[in-house]
């Protein structure tokens, strides 16, 4: 779930502590272009303010006039479908005959959003099923591979950080992108041996993991939710890190460096039992060619390129970067 969901229930909490009535909607299936995800949450005040968004404006109005008057979920959860006919989409300005359902619910104490939040808060991934009779709502762990359903009766979604980001390094750069990526929805994972580095990590919201980079890899078991980024430019550290990202089913697995610092790389990897196809899922130079210079930079173009990995847009490029050198005293990318 992403930091904009997050803040909706947050908010949906805060607006029920208040004692307003509140509706929180979930979009639960879509058709055609409909302009946001299954899983987007929209809430809902009952003088009209509203936080989070369903269709980008389209029906906001018509859910907020609903909430209001009392028409849906003034006592328990119902289904709610805009742009059933392209007639109905064109009124409530859904593109391409878009067609979207919604769960909404009144916001109670029964709903459990509180202990759902301070899950969250644990970086702990929850699934959430609410019965559509009674209204409550039951708590579980969660597993990376849990999606949000429907059939009905019970919803089931799915909330906390969704994806996985294993960084080898606990230098500047890192920071960034630690930061960076929890907004994103990810765990974010540092493993980072050496003393140096670890008596300046100070990011309380991003643990630091003192075990060698295999090791900890191995352990956590990386699957098609979780990514892997070697920043350290220490082949006893990164090179231990992608041997074994590379033989998971990780989405992604990059490390930073110029073009001849990654070939060379990839050729010591083909020295340890590491096949060529895995060799060639390596992401190297790291990161979409933005002309990043500074850290920041650095980790946006990181995340831009996981990103496009995620949504299926992005194909190995690495050999057609431009050169990349990396000072590690500067600590930033200079393009030539």
């Amino acid at each position: 779930m992403d930091s904009v969901d997050i803040e909706v229930l947050r908010t949906a909490e805060a607006w029920r502590k208040q004692g307003r009535h509140v509706a929180l909607g979930t979009i639960v299936k879509t058709w055609g272009s409909a302009p946001r995800p299954v899983g987007a949450m929209v809430a809902i005040r009952d003088d009209g303010q509203v936080v989070g968004s369903v269709s980008g404006g389209c029906v906001e109005d018509d859910l907020i006039e609903k909430v209001r008057s009392k028409a849906v979920a003034a006592q328990k959860p119902q289904l709610v479908t805009y742009g059933v006919t392209n007639e109905e989409a064109t009124r409530w300005g859904l593109p391409c005959g878009g067609t979207l359902q919604l769960v909404v619910e009144p916001v109670t104490s029964d709903t459990r959003v509180a202990e759902l939040l301070e899950r969250i808060g644990r970086q702990q991934l929850v699934r959430r099923r609410l019965d559509m009779e009674s209204g409550r709502a039951t708590l579980e762990p969660g597993r990376w591979q849990d999606v949000l359903e429907f059939d009905g009766r019970v919803l089931s979604s799915v909330h906390g950080p969704r994806w996985r980001l294993v960084l080898i390094g606990a230098g500047q750069l890192t920071r960034y992108l630690a930061e960076m990526a929890r907004m994103l929805d990810y765990h974010v994972v540092v493993i980072d041996p050496r003393e140096e580095y670890a008596s300046g990590w100070d990011l309380d919201s991003v643990p630091l993991n003192r075990g060698m980079p295999d090791d900890v890899v191995r352990e956590l078991e990386l699957d098609g939710h979780s990514a892997l980024v070697a920043l350290t430019h220490d082949p006893k550290l990164d090179d231990l890190a992608l041997m074994e990202a590379l033989k998971s089913a990780a989405f992604y697995v990059g490390a930073i460096g110029s073009k001849k610092n990654n070939d060379a790389r990839r050729e010591r990897l083909k020295e340890f039992d590491v096949s060529a196809d895995e060799i060639a899922r390596l992401r190297g130079p790291v990161g979409l060619y933005i002309g990043s210079k500074t850290p920041p930079e650095i980790a946006i173009a990181i995340l831009a390129e996981m990103t496009a990995v995620r949504h299926g847009v992005s194909e190995p490029t690495w050999a057609a970067k431009p050169e990349r050198r990396f000072d590690p005293s500067a600590c930033e990318v200079k393009q030539t």
